[in-house]
């Protein structure tokens, strides 16, 4: 009796469709979909107000018969998609601002508790033509496509959500960032400077995984996600460094992992090598950013003057354990804010020494500068080894043999 008491109201604001009617009651639970909803109420009303019952001609003054173009909408999805893999889709829309104002007055004035928006329900009918075209399922979680229809110039857009897949890799060489570098002085846009590549480094561990990657998946890039990063100068050896790589808009989604590694491991030979686990999820990519692992470095260090082994030795023992201050290092102070952090040493020995140079092997928390723990980056890391012992030290290679802590959950993501 309720909604009946809306319904002559209703009817008297000008000409509605049955979908908008049966909407104005739409999160009711009746079994019925808003047109029918709509199209029973106006019987029901006619039949109480003894007047004879005709259906609407006119056109809805809310939405302008918006529900007789679902089926147009509809294959013109199916047609927007076709060529591109997918399992899972979602169906989205922007309303002219008169319907969404038209249908919230009405809310309004009425007082009506129980209103369903336009823009769900055109969402969800459009989505079941869709389905019913292609056979394919609707997701409200994690579609695999996002489409997204302008109701007021009647355009789509197709969104390809990325896939996201969970490895870790070893850097084999030298000289190379993990990821891509814009040139400083063209912002990636190409000029002398660069040679007109907009890279400031040629290439990078992101480009080699992500190139085959690609290719594979006709993708539109690759973004890797890792957990920390080496310096451009060291190479990342032992289990490897545990990464997310997202593979932007890819138009083809079955690829086996297996296969995909082995691809990446024949273009990339002899620079980098991955293991990939498993299909992630954004969930995982923030573990791996955000989880504070602790790393493990092998460096060899050059000490100016005459020092023996017990003599590295015996210095070490100070600063294994020990809290260090550091102050943002000169080398990336202008790209980081300068301020001290203090970083914990979790152990530090040195393992031998050859031709004077001294084999140490380090254990310390995320962002530990592990450079200028060594050579106190003038006075700016304290207590350092170049401190202790009163001489020159400094790293002539950094290898990063273990990154620990970073153990994510499987996403379980098998679908994709």
């Amino acid at each position: 009796m309720e909604m009946m008491n809306c319904v002559g109201p209703l009817l008297e604001f000008g000409p509605i469709c049955d979908h908008c009617l049966g909407r104005m009651f739409g999160k009711r639970s009746h079994g019925l979909a808003n047109d029918e909803r709509g199209r029973a109420l106006r019987i029901t009303y006619a039949l109480d107000q003894n007047i004879p019952y005709a259906e609407e001609r006119n056109p809805c003054w809310i939405c302008g018969n918006l529900f007789d173009g679902t089926a147009l909408w509809a294959g013109r999805i199916a047609e927007a998609l076709d060529g591109i893999e997918y399992d899972t889709f979602l169906v989205g829309c922007r309303v002219p601002p008169l319907i969404a104002e038209s249908e919230e007055l009405v809310w309004s004035d009425l007082s009506l508790p129980s209103p369903e928006p336009i823009k769900a329900e055109f969402n969800r009918e459009v989505g079941k033509a869709v389905s019913a075209i292609t056979g394919k399922s609707v997701d409200f979680v994690r579609p695999d496509i996002v489409v997204i229809c302008n109701i007021p110039d009647e355009t789509l857009k197709v969104q390809i959500n990325s896939l996201l897949v969970y490895g870790r890799y070893k850097k084999l060489i030298r000289g190379i960032p993990q990821t891509r570098w814009h040139c400083r002085v063209c912002r990636g846009k190409g000029c002398e400077r660069c040679n007109f590549t907009g890279k400031m480094y040629a290439d990078s561990v992101e480009e080699l995984i992500g190139r085959p990657v690609i290719a594979c998946t006709h993708a539109e890039d690759a973004i890797l996600h890792g957990a920390g990063r080496e310096d451009i100068d060291a190479l990342m050896l032992g289990t490897g460094r545990p990464f997310v790589l997202e593979v932007v808009s890819p138009r083809t989604r079955s690829i086996d992992l297996a296969d995909l590694a082995k691809v990446i491991n024949r273009s990339a030979e002899g620079k980098v090598s991955v293991v990939l686990d498993h299909w992630s999820d954004r969930h995982e990519v923030e573990t791996i950013k955000s989880e504070k692992a602790h790393k493990k470095y092998s460096i060899l260090v050059e000490v100016d003057g005459a020092f023996s082994i017990d003599d590295v030795r015996n210095a070490l023992k100070s600063i294994s354990g020990a809290t260090i201050d550091q102050r943002t290092p000169e080398r990336v102070s202008h790209r980081r804010a300068d301020k001290v952090r203090k970083r914990r040493v979790i152990t530090i020995e040195c393992i031998g020494v050859e031709d004077g140079r001294f084999f140490i092997d380090v254990v310390g928390e995320a962002g530990l500068y592990i450079k200028e723990l060594i050579s106190g980056d003038n006075g700016r890391t304290t207590p350092s080894l170049s401190e202790i012992l009163g001489a020159r030290a400094h790293v002539v290679t950094l290898d990063v043999v273990m990154v620990e802590g970073v153990v994510p959950e499987k996403a379980g993501n098998d679908e994709q």
